[in-house]
Parts: structure tokens; C-alpha cells; sequence
């Protein structure tokens, strides 16, 4: 991409899953006349909706959001290939003059959309050579041996993840550095942005997380699931072991019944959500904001925060 590149004005919303950053990025939309860019790595997936609490259409109160549905459940979107098409969203939005909201708790697609990212190379016979072993050994035991190598990159790939496990000891052999260290220090952004982080106590987040996982339950979770199998899920390598999905999976196979899938999913979202909330606190550009305040105060207090009058579309 070319430099100087006409960036729009950006504001970032992060923050653990459940802390309401889509209703507060929609709000910051409205306020700003701005239009959201999806940072969340399964909303891009069509079809993975109430597993991963993607707004309906008719709760976008008209605003347009970029980088959702835009694969199949069988495609794999790796990181680098979302930098590439984030940053056409970016500068796309740059020429109209309008601000770009980036939210979702994929901290990783996140860096790599503002900030210096570059990926290495990747070796055939490394990841061939790590691909046996995952298929051998299974995601848990792999990512065992990420901990013991790398327990930074550990620390937010989730053991369920293979793909990604696979690609950190692939990228660990092959430059001899962590994973994490390809990640730039958190100085100047590539892409100039205002970062803002929803955050609220440990004992508050993990009750909003049963709430919500439960509503997915009564939303009809497991017709989707039913309804993506049908689509290929078991096949996608990423989508597959999304939050949610692998546990409404062994239920509807027969191995769990629906309390242990509804208890298994609230446990898996709890640590992911930690791990959410350690990997942004790591970055002290950020500044942090009380997710029980409403989503238009919060809102209003980003705005000014970007140095923006608000300016409110619609009713």
C-alpha cells in the first residue's frame, strides 16, 4: 500500500467478549457519521451469527459494517489476508471522508490492521511437520507444547485452535524468535487511531457471559449449528472451533447433553475472555472505560475523545 496513504479518522473499541462493544460502536457510528469495520476473526463467517452475537441486520439502526459475512464456513481467513482487506476498507473509507469504527476482541487482527505487522514466510516441510503432529497428538496436547515454547503466544491462541497453534511453531522454528515478538511494540500506528477498551469487573463479566450464552440457547444456537453442518462446518478449520460451536457440536452428536454444552461454553468464553483482557491491557495506548455505562454516554466520551463533535443521523 502506498504511502501517504489518506487514512480516515479511526477510533478502535476493544474489550473481553460480552462487554456491549458492538452497541457502543454503533452508537460512536451514529454520533460520528462513521461506518464499522469487523475486527472479530468468526463474524467474517456467514451463517455464524448467534454463536458469535453478530448484530442483525435490523439492530445496525443503518449503518454500514464492513468484513462481516464474507466467507464460507469451509474458507480460512489467515491474519495477514485480513490486514490486506481491512486496509482497502480503511483507505476506501479515507477517500469518502468517513470515520471508521473498528471493533471486536481479536487482538491480533486488530495489531495487524493499525499497526507495522509484518508476517514472515512460512515453511512447507515446518508446517507439514507440525500439521502430523496436531493430527496426532490433537490441539490440546500441541498447544501444551506452544506453552513450553512460547507461553506468551500460548497465552492467547486457544487450545482449541489448531491452525493457529500450528502456525506459531511453524513461525518459532522458523525465525528462532516467539511468536509474539513479530508483534511491534506499541509505539506509533501505522494507521493513526483513538483506542478505547471496555472493561468491567472479573464477577460482572463472567455473569454477563452466562447471560449471553444462555440467550444464545433460546436465540436457537443449535439450529444454526444444525443448519452450518449442512454447509460443510465440520470441515472448516477455523470456523469449526469458534466459540460455542465445537460444544453445540459433541451435543448434537451425542456426547454431551445440553446443560454440559450450555456449562462447557460459558467455561471456554470465561477464559477467553481473560485472555481478551490480558492481551489488551498490554497495550498502554488504550484508554479504558467502564462497560456498565450506557452505550450513548460511553459513546459520547469517545467522541470527544477523538476531538469530534457529535453529530447524530437519524432518530
Amino acid at each position: 500500500m502506498g504511502d501517504p496513504v489518506a487514512w480516515p479518522p479511526v477510533v478502535v473499541i476493544v474489550g473481553p467478549t460480552a462487554a456491549g462493544k458492538s452497541e457502543v460502536a454503533i452508537e460512536v457510528a451514529r454520533l460520528l457519521g462513521g461506518e464499522i469495520v469487523n475486527a472479530d476473526a468468526f463474524q467474517v463467517y456467514r451463517g455464524m451469527d448467534i454463536g458469535t452475537a453478530k448484530v442483525r441486520p435490523a439492530d445496525r439502526r443503518g449503518i454500514a459494517h464492513h468484513l462481516l459475512d464474507i466467507l464460507d464456513v469451509t474458507q480460512e481467513l489467515s491474519v495477514a489476508q485480513y490486514q490486506h482487506a481491512g486496509r482497502e476498507v480503511l483507505v476506501r473509507l479515507g477517500t469518502r471522508s468517513v470515520p471508521a469504527v473498528v471493533v471486536g476482541g481479536s487482538g491480533l487482527y486488530v495489531r495487524a490492521l493499525l499497526d507495522d505487522l509484518r508476517f514472515p514466510g512460512s515453511d512447507p516441510a515446518i508446517r507439514r511437520r507440525w500439521e502430523a503432529r496436531l493430527a496426532e497428538l490433537g490441539p490440546d496436547q500441541l498447544h501444551a507444547i506452544l506453552a513450553e515454547r512460547d507461553p506468551e503466544a500460548a497465552a492467547h491462541i486457544l487450545p482449541t485452535n489448531g491452525r493457529r497453534i500450528v502456525r506459531a511453531l511453524e513461525v518459532g522454528e522458523l525465525t528462532g524468535e516467539p511468536f509474539t515478538a513479530q508483534l511491534p511494540a506499541a509505539g506509533p500506528p501505522l494507521v493513526p487511531h483513538v483506542s478505547v477498551g471496555l472493561d468491567l469487573p472479573r464477577d460482572l463479566l463472567d455473569e454477563r457471559i452466562r447471560a449471553r450464552v444462555g440467550r444464545m440457547f433460546e436465540a436457537g444456537l443449535v439450529e444454526e449449528v444444525r443448519a452450518l453442518l449442512t454447509q460443510g462446518l465440520r470441515d472448516g478449520r477455523t470456523a469449526s472451533r469458534a466459540l460455542g460451536y465445537p460444544q453445540v457440536i459433541d451435543l448434537l452428536d451425542g456426547r454431551l447433553d445440553r446443560a454440559q454444552a450450555e456449562e462447557g461454553i460459558v467455561l471456554g468464553t470465561r477464559r477467553f475472555a481473560r485472555r481478551q483482557q490480558r492481551w489488551f491491557h498490554r497495550d498502554p495506548r488504550t484508554t479504558w472505560l467502564d462497560a456498565t455505562a450506557t452505550p450513548s454516554s460511553t459513546a459520547s466520551l469517545i467522541a470527544s475523545l477523538m476531538g469530534e463533535p457529535a453529530r447524530r443521523l437519524g432518530p
